[in-house]
């Protein structure tokens, strides 16, 4: 089994696992907590049809911040606090969602509360190369992703053992995500969690920071997010 940790874009036609710390793979899983399906969309347009079609919860937003006359943002609290009886959430987000339009592969959402759950299931469904795949941040890297993605690797490694081929830059992010105060410490002085608190968002970051504490793992398939049961 080949095992790689990649920015932005896939590495694998097997399955992939995208992790989007701040906020998307944290927002999906605890969306998931309440709503059937989750529809990512593209573009804030778009959200807006769909949402009308299907008569969903519209959340999104650009740069961190909400989009003007959506129900919710992209805040993993807010979405789990929020009371609804509809079943379905449409999301549009700067990073993940985007990040899910060009996927090649069966998609599973990663994050460090599920980092425990999509390990063992990702290793249920795959065949030949499981790749981790970090949203960053426009393009550029973003530690939180990293460290996230090197909790999720550590569980993959250690149900299916030392003996796969995993890539350098995979290991490193094993190495680097081993001292959980140390972590918690750098990814709280990242850019990206300083610019979520002076949104207003600092609830957010330490909510995305919980280790395995939701079963959740979600599967992207004919354009929703869905749980995987397996």
């Amino acid at each position: 089994m080949r095992i790689s940790l990649s920015l932005e874009q896939t590495e694998s036609n097997d399955v992939s696992i995208m992790v989007d710390t701040f906020r998307a793979s944290t927002s999906i899983t605890v969306a998931l907590n309440k709503f059937k399906k989750v529809i990512p969309t593209f573009s804030p347009e778009e959200a807006k049809k769909i949402a009308t079609q299907t008569g969903g919860i519209l959340a999104g937003e650009r740069d961190g911040v909400t989009l003007e006359n959506f129900d919710l943002g992209n805040s993993p609290v807010a979405i789990e606090n929020y009371k609804t009886d509809k079943d379905i959430l449409v999301l549009t987000t700067s990073n993940g969602t985007r990040i899910l339009e060009n996927m090649n592969s069966k998609v599973l959402i990663g994050s460090f509360l599920n980092a425990r759950s999509v390990a063992k299931m990702v290793l249920k469904i795959a065949t030949s190369h499981i790749d981790v795949v970090m949203a960053g941040w426009k393009g550029k890297f973003a530690i939180e992703d990293f460290l996230a993605s090197g909790e999720i690797l550590h569980h993959i490694m250690k149900f299916k053992g030392e003996d796969d081929q995993i890539s350098e830059y995979a290991q490193s992010a094993i190495l680097a995500s081993r001292d959980y105060q140390l972590v918690r410490e750098t990814i709280l002085n990242t850019r990206s969690a300083k610019r979520l608190d002076k949104l207003g968002f600092k609830e957010d970051v330490e909510f995305s920071l919980r280790k395995n504490v939701s079963e959740n793992v979600a599967i992207y398939k004919e354009g929703a997010l869905t749980l995987l049961n397996k």
